[in-house]
């Protein structure tokens, strides 16, 4: 029983403004591996990658992709990482607002702000994502495993924590002054 086309076409206009969307976007490699299934014949042989996709101003997303060609896994990663794309809101859009732990299996990060011109002090993997993000201060610390995979996801379980003191104010009901302090938020302008 064979399904027959839909009119309107919704899935080719989502991929049309994913397109005009995905012009300015950055994506890094983290890492290729290289992974084995044994079959009768012996072994056969693909490559899983590992790619971080971002726009440098405070949009980020990570995905994995498999295939038996390394082209092809890092397309396949770099669409999963598109669609997965999460906002961090970011102070002066140079760091992030608060400190910030995350951990995502054995994988265990803490984030912290940092002054201007202080540079990104963090890890391969982490890296690549506040690369990515558009980060240019902070000093990150990965605790725990090396595993890439698992630094990359305890690196966004902490970046989800991350809020500006614009939606803490909202959410409590109150103003922005009242939760910064008057001196605080004098210096910190229009971007809060």
């Amino acid at each position: 029983m064979a399904r027959e086309p839909r009119e309107g076409g919704r899935g080719r206009d989502r991929d049309q403004r994913q397109d005009r969307e995905g012009d300015d976007l950055v994506d890094k490699l983290v890492t290729i591996n290289r992974v084995a299934k044994v079959v009768k014949g012996g072994r056969r042989f693909a490559f899983a990658a590992l790619v971080v996709v971002g726009d440098q101003k405070g949009r980020v997303g990570y995905g994995a992709g498999k295939a038996r060609e390394v082209p092809e896994a890092i397309r396949k990663a770099t669409e999963r990482a598109k669609r997965g794309m999460i906002r961090v809101p970011m102070k002066e859009g140079r760091t992030l607002h608060h400190d910030a732990a995350g951990h995502f299996g054995a994988g265990k990060v803490v984030l912290r702000s940092a002054e201007a011109g202080t540079g990104i002090i963090a890890g391969g993997p982490m890296r690549a994502v506040f690369e990515s993000l558009g980060i240019n201060d902070v000093v990150a610390k990965s605790l725990g495993t090396r595993n890439p995979h698992n630094m990359v996801k305890a690196t966004f379980a902490a970046l989800e924590r991350c809020a500006s003191p614009r939606s803490v104010a909202n959410r409590r009901g109150k103003k922005v002054s009242d939760i910064l302090g008057k001196r605080e938020q004098v210096a910190e302008g229009a971007d809060v």
